[in-house]
Parts: C-alpha cells; structure tokens; sequence
C-alpha cells in the first residue's frame, strides 16, 4: 500500500479522479482538469491517492482532507473518501484516512471531523475503529 500526496495534476491522476468520483454518489459531479487543478493548487486542501499494492501500481483510492485557520484554532476536515470497489476490504481507506490524521496533527489541528451517510455501513465502522466519535448535531445545507 502507498498513499501520496497529489502536488501536480497528470492524466494519470486525472482519469482516477474521473473514474472514482462516480463511486462516491449519482450526485456528485465529476471535476474537470481545472477543477482538479484548483484543488491541488489549494493552500488549504490536500488531496491524498492510494495506489495498491505498491508506489508503482495504478490508483485504487482518494481522500481530499481541508485544512482551515478559525479564531478558535485549526479545523480539519475529511472529504469525498473513495476506494475502487474492486479494492474494498484491503486496508487502502484505512492507510488513507490514517495519513490524513497524520497530516491534521502535524498541521496543529485539534481534530479530524467528517460526515458519512448512515448507509454506508462499512466507511461508518471504519470511522468508529479509527476512534472517531459520532456527534449529536444538525448538520445543515443551504443549496446555492
């Protein structure tokens, strides 16, 4: 397993992206190269890609975690986390979500926080095995 840091924008990356924005939902939309571009370009986000079994093996995952200053402190959050579903089961979300952690704690970050749908059972465990907490809250959303 190798997880790595995307600091410039190839077609390799671009055509994983392509092919596993799909699996996250039929709403979410595909990014463009700009959009991708953007992205990586970004001082506050960082977009992470598992390759499996090795570093010279193809992308099998993705994870973008967003890294933000408010007065109260650093606030990190865990976004679109996506494994090829020919690769589920074999650690990849895992090594993922634990470089995230990683990054969030060197950034001086008090916590990682993510959301996930309460279908999806599987990234739901893996979440609580990692030592998240789920939150009594409201999320909310206001459509633009």
């Amino acid at each position: 397993m190798h997880i790595e840091t995307v600091t410039h924008l190839n077609g390799e990356i671009f055509e994983a992206v392509q092919r596993l924005v799909p699996l996250l939902g039929a709403h979410k939309p595909i990014p463009s190269w700009d959009d991708l571009d953007l992205l990586i370009d970004s001082d506050a986000s960082i977009l992470l890609v598992a390759r499996y079994p090795a570093s010279d093996s193809p992308i099998v995952g993705m994870l973008t975690i967003a890294l933000y200053r408010v007065p109260t402190g650093i606030r990190s959050i865990v976004e679109d986390v996506v494994v090829d579903t020919d690769f589920r089961n074999k650690g990849v979300a895992k090594a993922l979500m634990r470089s995230a952690i990683e990054i969030a704690r060197l950034a001086g970050a008090n916590g990682v926080s993510l959301t996930s749908n309460p279908q999806r059972v599987a990234a739901n465990r893996l979440y609580l095995s990692l030592g998240f907490q789920k939150r009594e809250t409201n999320a909310y959303f206001l459509p633009l």
